[in-house]
């Protein structure tokens, strides 16, 4: 069985795994001191994509969890529009 991660790739995580237990990893845009093992470890793998190692793709959970969303928010419509007709007022009879 063939493995997922170079070598290349598994050095280049262990050396951000390291920069980040020293307090000297920072992240990308915002440059805030990196304080969490899983995000140093994406670091790692996306500095590692960047030079051409061997990494699977990221995964595209965003996708299906938006699909997933989608079709829970029209099952939802469908019973509340399937409630209010059932629902409907009933005029009050009175005697006189």
């Amino acid at each position: 069985m063939a493995t997922k991660y170079s070598k290349a790739t598994q050095e280049k995580v262990h050396e951000e795994m390291h920069e980040m237990k020293e307090g000297k990893l920072k992240s990308g845009r915002s440059g805030k001191k990196v304080t969490d093992p899983k995000q140093a470890i994406a670091i790692g793998l996306s500095e590692a994509r960047k030079e051409g190692k061997k990494v699977p793709p990221k995964k595209e959970a965003s996708k299906k969890s938006t699909a997933t969303k989608k079709t829970a928010a029209k099952k939802t419509a469908a019973k509340k529009s399937t409630a209010k007709k059932s629902a409907a007022p009933k005029k009050a009879t009175s005697k006189k």
